[in-house]
């Protein structure tokens, strides 16, 4: 089967640096360093390594307080840290600038994952929650290099795809040393696939071990005078395609009644940055950008963060928090971020990619869900009019992410047991 994939790979290797200078229209960053897509990485081999391997941001956010523990234990050791976006790489390098070796991981083709092996040489491999590329698995394997699956997760649609090529992945599956899993719900989909159950332990989710930089409080205070101190702010965060028509049109109802609310609108992807400021002017929105420095002035009725590495910043700066992708057929963003700072948060109903956390936070009376942009209008007016209202479901939202931490510590002690042999 893997024999089959391969060829199906080589049939289509003349369009990927095509693909790439495609997305690059867009964000030039995907035609800088395409070399290292092919597994030229421009280094002297090194003696050893630690690879981490989060595709995007939300798997970067995960990885960081991971990555930070490793650096402290194994001062020696160089971290590999591998992503697939340039905004996966960009939050590592601010995250971890100078201290680990970001580089994008190769496509999965034998002859660039071998050069990849060869050049960076780990004596582990952790990869966050379920990217599973055949050729890395089975090199990695051949190499006698263990490997984590960590915050595995397998929503049911995934394990769907699956089950429909089950040996293929059972062969997978079989190079992976322990899958650490969210909850019992994904060890059990991962035992139904093949995987043998004493191989993998559940350790909960390292999003809950979300750290807040020691600036935050600073840093939030000083966002909060540019955009305005004494006016009401909410944030929509993550935001997509489709999706910002609908929270405008819900800042619109909220104007009606909130005259000086200030929406700051964060869209998930850079490239469409441009786009959604346009899209806000067009919709009769007095509207600025984030990187100009132009001033927020009373008259201000959107500010487009179109901007990396701020959002945690603009959500402490702010008193309420949409998190998007969800009032769309997305599945959700990271309900936590918002949560850790003791924020009040709304979402859509489309969550499955966070299905474990919006359960959670919903027991806990800590999240509240809209199906549109009039529900979204309501329930900001409430929070924003109401501040002990606010208070209260945030201190809710923080309670959850304090009761539910731990999982790094569990997920750390399996990596040392690997790496100390």
């Amino acid at each position: 089967m893997r024999h089959l994939y391969n060829l199906l790979l080589y049939i289509l290797l003349p369009f990927l640096p095509l693909r790439l200078l495609w997305k690059s229209r867009k964000n030039p960053a995907y035609r800088r360093r395409i070399k290292e897509r092919f597994g030229y990485l421009g280094i002297k081999p090194l003696a050893s390594s630690i690879w981490v391997h989060a595709v995007s941001v939300g798997e970067v956010i995960a990885a960081v307080p991971l990555i930070t523990e490793l650096l402290k234990q194994y001062p020696n050791e160089t971290i590999v840290v591998t992503t697939m976006t340039p905004t996966g790489a960009d939050r590592i390098q601010k995250n971890f600038w100078g201290r680990v070796l970001q580089i994008y991981v190769p496509y999965d083709y034998p002859f660039a994952v071998k050069r990849f092996l060869h050049y960076t040489n780990p004596s582990i491999l952790i990869i966050m929650e379920t990217e599973l590329w055949p050729n890395i698995l089975h090199y990695t394997h051949l190499r006698q290099v263990p490997v984590i699956l960590a915050n595995a997760r397998l929503a049911a649609k995934s394990f769907a795809g699956y089950q429909k090529v089950k040996q293929f992945t059972k062969e997978m599956l079989s190079a992976i040393t322990v899958i650490a899993a969210r909850s019992e719900i994904d060890a059990k989909r991962f035992m139904a696939l093949g995987k043998d159950a004493k191989d993998i332990v559940v350790t909960g989710n390292v999003k809950f071990d979300i750290c807040l930089p020691e600036d935050i409080k600073s840093e939030a205070s000083l966002l909060r005078e540019r955009l305005g101190k004494e006016r009401p702010i909410w944030v929509a965060a993550s935001t997509h395609k489709n999706e910002e028509e609908k929270v405008l049109a819900g800042a619109k109802l909220i104007n009606k009644i909130i005259p000086q609310a200030l929406l700051v609108l964060v869209p998930r992807h850079p490239e469409r940055f441009t786009e959604v400021y346009e899209l806000c002017r067009s919709k009769g929105f007095n509207t600025i950008r984030f990187s100009t420095h132009e001033p927020c002035v009373k008259e201000t009725q959107v500010v487009v963060a179109d901007v990396m590495g701020q959002l945690l910043n603009i959500y402490a700066a702010s008193d309420v928090a949409f998190v998007g992708g969800s009032l769309i057929a997305w599945g959700g963003h990271n309900l936590l971020e918002p949560a850790v700072l003791a924020k009040p948060v709304i979402s859509g109903v489309n969550l499955e990619a966070f299905a474990e956390i919006a359960e959670l936070l919903s027991k806990a009376g800590a999240l509240f869900k809209v199906k549109s942009e009039n529900g979204l209008a309501a329930y900001v007016i409430q929070l924003l009019q109401d501040k002990i209202l606010r208070a209260e479901y945030g201190k809710r939202a923080l309670r959850v992410v304090n009761e539910h931490r731990g999982a790094t510590a569990k997920l750390l002690n399996i990596v040392k047991k690997m790496i100390d042999v």
